[in-house]
């Protein structure tokens, strides 16, 4: 009977279904098969129910729009028979509720194809997605089943993967892995406690002192003062990425003791184990190899989300990796997608089997593709297809020499410590601007770097297996169609030609993925900053707010002082005054780095006794012969600008009041430090000390409820990771001149930066030539 009638009227339930295999056995169980429905297991989000989950992440993707089109109006009719029900693979029952549950048992086909596919997923994630998924599934749809009282015929098909036979050399064949010789007996349960308890092994490691003051010092090291919750945030994710490193880990070293490269096909073997252990059902297993872009349904090339090449392919188009281990004899075993899934649905329209039944999906037999042979094949059509780089020059692609893994990792792990190196020593130096964003530039190369280190380290095994997964029980359901199906349901591997397949579909589809620059002439539309600016001084903005030091003035606190400490002090006297200071410099500036406010509070003292109508004057002369000279005539400007765009502006700096007065005119508010004052003069103590750090944030929420404003639509400007939580608050945040930390953290986040600099020619003074006067600033009064 053709596959189509067959399965015609039937109803599936099918997990990962949000998936790239998920996706593509729905789609085409609506275009092909009459009547048919498909219930889908879907994990609902914090925000989103597993219906409006399914909906937007599996009938809106653009698997659909071949079906979208041939039915037009009709499409939602389609699409009405997709039914999402709320669940969870990684729990017993799959969490299903009695509705969910009677919908299963009333399935005729259940396709189980949910799974963590990262080779890098932490272990005791893929012991309870991959390892006891199957399982799960089936136990859940064998309890469905009774509960409902229903005996007719049902089919689980459980997709596994190829891989779970190892990498070894030699012949796989399409039977259970306790038919394999080269599969070693290994109790699944056993793994599973293990991999429970070394998660709470790490999580108690993790929370020890002496490992919870690293994760401190590291999140200081990256935001400086930003602020202790921001700090606490920061050390608490680097806690969990520690955990899931050394659960990634243990899952590979335990993988690769057991004769697999890493936890993926382990998880997937054992999972295997104990589904034939548990299992009361007809149960197929299909086994793909590497799944890429589909060979012609719904259309050539479709894909979604990157797979295991495409990363490399693209890194080697873009001149980010030089050489990726390989043999040059050996087979890279890859199917498309389509015919993963037509191979499924024939299964399906078979008979049920009586015992367990295994089928590879695999084209290394078959259908061969040598690993040279597709090297050269992408060699060819990057040299006619180059990508670009920045400057509009094409990128040459290097002579592939087929090194060994180890080779490679060395290489790589040689450069990565030499940036790390790079990187500890700028982030150490009191840089600034375009010299600070050449951390951000090692540090974006070294994310490169290691980039290719994972893909070595994760994917060198593949590219080197020599084993050969035998397709005979697959070939046998091909032979059995009829031509009609054989057209409309292809999955036999000798049907691909690898030369079409990889330069007219395969790589078109996956740079058209992968957002990278194919033509040499400069972008007719706006650059990213330009877009940037538009939307920042657009009318819909609500509230400029701006730092001061630096961000508008190339000033601090410092200079300001040592201007009004030497006004009225006897020439004489200037460079021990200057000289102190300079002294001071690098305590002065650990402590800024550590804690804003504790700096002002000490440095502000430097004040006690001083006169205030004197200082008051002299505030004048020292923003028009120092700070005035030192402004950023951009930044300036784009204060004004967005007045006149009517948006409000805030000014928050730790500058003293009078020292900022000339520049009242240009905000509409200004929050700054402000000394109490005793008998005409400053007592060195802060009346109002100006919010620091996250302080700010709160501020600005504060200021913005007060004025009927929104935060999602309004800027920032900052120079400093201390004032990250300001940047956050906003929906416009603006780096600008960043330090060091703040320059590669609006690097990673995609944060517009502005690099604005002092006018050219202006005469800076920065100590003052006026007269002299008998009750200077007592330079007496510096302290550390």
């Amino acid at each position: 009977m053709p596959i189509a009638a067959a399965l015609a009227g039937k109803r599936f339930f099918v997990t990962g279904g949000t998936g790239f295999l998920g996706t593509a056995l729905v789609e085409r169980v609506l275009r092909t098969v009459p009547d048919a429905e498909v219930v889908v297991l879907v994990r609902p989000g914090r925000r989103a129910s597993a219906g409006e989950r399914a909906t937007r992440e599996i009938v809106r993707n653009d698997c659909f729009d071949r079906l979208r089109e041939e039915l037009g109006d009709r499409f939602e009719d389609a699409a009405s028979r997709v039914v999402a029900v709320a669940g969870d693979v990684s729990r017993d029952g799959l969490g299903l509720d009695a509705g969910g549950r009677r919908l299963l048992a009333s399935c005729d086909v259940v396709v189980h194809s949910a799974a963590t596919v990262s080779f890098d997923a932490p272990l005791d994630q893929a012991v309870e997605i991959n390892m006891l998924g199957p399982s799960r599934v089936a136990a859940a749809l064998q309890y469905a089943r009774a509960e409902a009282e229903r005996t007719g015929g049902v089919h689980l098909i459980a997709v596994s993967t190829a891989y779970v036979a190892g990498t070894h050399q030699g012949e796989a064949h399409e039977e259970l892995l306790s038919a394999n010789r080269f599969s070693l007996e290994v109790d699944w349960r056993a793994e599973v406690d293990y991999a429970r308890r070394l998660r709470e092994d790490f999580e108690v490691e993790s929370r020890r002192a002496e490992t919870l003051a690293t994760f401190a010092k590291k999140a200081r090291q990256e935001l400086g003062a930003a602020g202790e919750h921001l700090l606490a945030a920061r050390a608490e994710r680097l806690r969990d990425e520690w955990i899931k490193d050394r659960l990634v880990d243990a899952g590979t070293a335990r993988a690769q003791s057991l004769g697999w490269p890493d936890a993926y096909p382990f998880t997937k073997a054992m999972g295997e184990r104990a589904l034939i252990e548990t299992v009361g059902v007809p149960l197929s297993i299909v086994r793909p190899s590497i799944i890429e872009s589909s060979l012609a349904e719904p259309v050539p090339g479709w894909i979604r989300g990157f797979r295991m090449a495409e990363p490399i392919i693209i890194s080697l188009a873009r001149g980010l990796l030089r050489e990726f281990p390989g043999v040059s004899e050996g087979v890279i075993d890859v199917i498309p997608v389509d015919m993963v899934v037509a191979a499924i649905l024939a299964i399906a329209a078979g008979p049920p089997p009586e015992q367990p039944a295994v089928y590879h999906v695999a084209s290394g037999v078959a259908n061969p593709l040598r690993y040279g042979r597709l090297v050269e094949l992408i060699q060819e059509w990057f040299a006619r297809h180059p990508l670009y780089d920045d400057r509009g020059q094409p990128i040459s692609l290097p002579e592939w020499s087929f090194p060994g893994r180890g080779r490679v990792q060395r290489q790589l792990q040689r450069a990565s410590k030499a940036m790390d190196a790079a990187e500890r020593l700028l982030t150490a130096l009191p840089l600034r601007g375009r010299q600070a964003a050449l951390s951000a530039t090692i540090e974006e190369r070294n994310t490169l770097v290691k980039r290719a280190l994972d893909y070595v380290e994760l994917y060198g095994a593949y590219t080197e297996t020599e084993a050969r997964y035998r397709v005979d029980r697959l070939l046998e359901v091909w032979r059995s169609l009829d031509e009609a199906d054989r057209v409309a349901f292809c999955f036999d591997p000798s049907a691909i030609d690898w030369d079409h397949y990889v330069h007219d579909i395969h790589l078109p589809s996956i740079v058209a993925h992968a957002r990278v620059k194919t033509t040499p002439a400069r972008p007719t539309l706006d650059s990213r900053p330009e877009r940037a600016r538009r939307a920042i001084l657009s009318p819909d903005r609500h509230l400029a707010a701006f730092d001061l030091e630096h961000t508008l003035i190339a000033a601090n606190v410092v200079d300001s002082y040592a201007w009004l400490a030497s006004r009225h002090l006897p020439a004489s006297r200037r460079p021990k005054l200057v000289a102190e200071l300079l002294a001071q410099g690098p305590s002065l500036l650990a402590l800024d780095r550590r804690d804003r406010g504790d700096f002002l509070r000490l440095f502000y003292r430097r004040y006690d006794g001083a006169p205030v109508a004197r200082l008051e004057e002299d505030a004048w002369e020292l923003f028009h012969r120092q700070l005035l000279p030192r402004a950023f005539p951009a930044g300036l400007a784009r204060v004004r600008a967005h007045r006149r765009l009517g948006h409000r502006t805030l000014l928050i700096t730790g500058a003293l009041d009078f020292v900022i007065a000339p520049l009242r005119p240009l905000f509409d508010d200004i929050v700054c430090a402000r000394m109490a004052q005793a008998g005409g003069r400053f007592t060195g103590r802060l009346d109002e000390l100006p919010p620091i750090g996250e302080a700010r944030a709160q501020l600005l929420a504060d200021y913005a409820g007060a004025h009927g404003l929104d935060l999602a639509e309004s800027v920032a400007y900052a120079d400093s990771a201390s004032d990250l939580a300001m940047l956050e608050a906003v929906g416009f945040p603006v780096a600008v001149n960043p330090e060091t930390r703040l320059a590669a953290i609006a690097r990673r986040r995609g944060w517009h930066v502005e690099h604005w600099s002092k006018a050219k020619g202006g005469a800076e003074r920065p100590l003052p030539l006026g007269p002299l006067d008998v009750r200077p600033l007592s330079p007496s009064r510096v302290r550390t």
